[in-house]
C-alpha cells in the first residue's frame, strides 16, 4: 500500500514524462477506477494498492488511449463503452448532432454508415424519441458493442446495428444519414498523435490517398438511400469541406457546413438539389 497523495504525485510525475497534456487530471482517473471509486471517492481513501494501479499508468505512459484504459467515453452528456475496435467518440463529433438538431424537423428513419461505437447514432435517437436507427460497421466487434450501448442506455428498442460494408446490402430510405467516416490521407496516418496512430482502428482513420475515398463511397449510394426531403450529415476533416462539397453536388445535392468549437468546418449538410 502507498499514500494516496504519494501515489498522485509519482503518477503525475510519470505521465508528464510521457508527455501527457493533463497529467494531474489523469491521475487522478486512472487512481479512481484502479481502486474501483470515483473522484470523489478518491479523496476517501488515505491509502491506494500499487498492485493494482500500476498495470493501468504501464499502459498510459505507453500512449494507449486513456478511454481505451477505462473502457468509457461520454459523448453528448451520455456514456459509451469503447473499446480498440472502435473510434474513441470525440467532442468535434457533436456538431453533427447540432447540425441534425438545426436542420429543425424530426426524423422517422436514421442510417448511421460506418457507426463505431453508436455514439451518433444513439445521440440522435436521445433527442428524437420517436425515431428509429440503423447502424452499418464492417467490424462485427464494432456493431456488437454499438448494440451493447444500445442496450445500456435504453435505446435498444428504436436502434439495430448490422456489419456492412458501407450502404452495400441496404434497401430502403432513410430521412437522415449520418457518417463520422475515415478521412485521414494513408500517408498521414504515421504522423498522427501516438494514441491515435498506436492504437485507435486503422480502418476507421484510413481515407485512402486523398483522404475522401469513403465520401466517394458513401455519395455513389446516398441518392437511392436519401428520402426526398432528407438530409445527410457527415464528418469532415480539417481543410475537406471544399473538396467534400464538389463530390456532393456532382451527386445531385446541396451542401451547407457547420464549425465546430474551433472553428473547423466540421459538419456538411447535404440535400436534393430542388
Amino acid at each position: 500500500m502507498i499514500a494516496t497523495a504519494e501515489a498522485l504525485a509519482s503518477i503525475t510525475s510519470r505521465l508528464t514524462e510521457a508527455g501527457i497534456e493533463e497529467p494531474r487530471r489523469e491521475a487522478r482517473l486512472l487512481l479512481a477506477a484502479a481502486q474501483g471509486v470515483n473522484a470523489a471517492g478518491l479523496l476517501l481513501l488515505d491509502e491506494v494498492d500499487r498492485a493494482r494501479f500500476e498495470p493501468l499508468v504501464a499502459r498510459r505512459a505507453a500512449r494507449e488511449p486513456l478511454a481505451y484504459i477505462l473502457g468509457r467515453k461520454e459523448f453528448w452528456g451520455l456514456n459509451f463503452t469503447v473499446s480498440p475496435a472502435t473510434l474513441i467518440p470525440r467532442p468535434d463529433t457533436e456538431t453533427l448532432v447540432e447540425a441534425v438538431l438545426a436542420l429543425g424537423t424530426a426524423p422517422a428513419r436514421v442510417l448511421d454508415l460506418g457507426t463505431g461505437t453508436g455514439c451518433l447514432l444513439l445521440a440522435v435517437l436521445s433527442e428524437f424519441p420517436a425515431a428509429f436507427g440503423v447502424g452499418v460497421d464492417i467490424s462485427p466487434e464494432a456493431a456488437a458493442l454499438a448494440a451493447g450501448n444500445a442496450q445500456a442506455l435504453g435505446l435498444a428498442g428504436r436502434a439495430a446495428f448490422c456489419v456492412g460494408d458501407w450502404a452495400a446490402a441496404l434497401d430502403g430510405t432513410f430521412d437522415l444519414v449520418l457518417s463520422n467516416p475515415p478521412y485521414i490521407p494513408g500517408a498521414d496516418i504515421p504522423h498522427l498523435m501516438p494514441e491515435v496512430a498506436g492504437f485507435e482502428p486503422s480502418s476507421a482513420l484510413d481515407g485512402g490517398a486523398d483522404g475522401l475515398a469513403a465520401y466517394r463511397k458513401i455519395l455513389a449510394d446516398l441518392p437511392r438511400l436519401l428520402a426526398e426531403n432528407g438530409a445527410a450529415v457527415l464528418e469532415l476533416g480539417v481543410g475537406q469541406a471544399p473538396d467534400v462539397a464538389v463530390l456532393a453536388e456532382r451527386a445531385g445535392f446541396t451542401t451547407t457546413t457547420r464549425a465546430d468549437l474551433g472553428g473547423v468546418e466540421r459538419a456538411i449538410i447535404l440535400t436534393r438539389c430542388k
